[in-house]
């Protein structure tokens, strides 16, 4: 099934579309498509976002390895180094600063209606998206390179099983999350 799925590219962009739509979906039940509710975050007043955001990295984390254990999903690292932590850190701070969304959150933000998700999200995303292409010839010289590490999983950095790294992040995440069990949010989202 694997290689029907790997050989099909319109399968892929439609499983990728309803995928996207789940998402979004999800994103918007969740309460986190709406712009006082990442403000709340942003001013430590609401933990809804980080409630849905360690949920789904917990989800993620399980699903995936459990897939890849069962040889029906594998690794596509990238290189990465702390220049381009930084810059893409940097980036995407800015913009979640200055709007109130993130990328997954500003289109789910469309998707309800939000038009200042609309036309300050997506233009801004387009605009980032030209500056960072248009720039990176320079910053790849210059800074993208600082602090290369390379293809590293944190499994390989730590040199322990990788089931071992994903039990601990995930025992990590569910302490985190009974902490804020009891942080109210500031509205509620139906």
């Amino acid at each position: 099934m694997l290689e029907k799925i790997h050989s099909q590219k319109s399968l892929q962009l439609l499983l990728g579309l309803l995928i996207g739509i789940g998402f979004g979906f999800l994103l918007q039940k969740g309460g986190v498509t709406r712009y006082d509710v990442i403000i709340g975050q942003l001013l430590f007043k609401d933990w809804t976002v980080v409630r849905v955001m360690l949920t789904a990295v917990l989800t993620g984390t399980l699903g995936f390895h459990l897939l890849k254990t069962a040889n029906l999903a594998t690794f596509h690292l990238k290189p990465g180094s702390i220049g381009m932590s930084i810059i893409g850190g940097l980036i995407f701070g800015v913009g979640f600063a200055v709007l109130g969304y993130c990328p997954g959150t500003v289109a789910g933000a469309v998707g309800q209606g939000s038009l200042d998700a609309l036309f300050g999200g997506i233009t801004g995303i387009l605009i980032g998206a030209g500056l960072l292409a248009a720039w990176y010839p320079k910053l790849s010289r210059s800074i993208l390179e600082k602090g290369y590490f390379g293809e590293m999983t944190f499994p390989q950095l730590l040199h322990i099983n990788t089931w071992v790294c994903v039990a601990a992040a995930g025992l990590l995440i569910l302490g985190l999350l009974w902490f804020l069990r009891d942080l109210p949010p500031i509205s509620s989202h139906v």
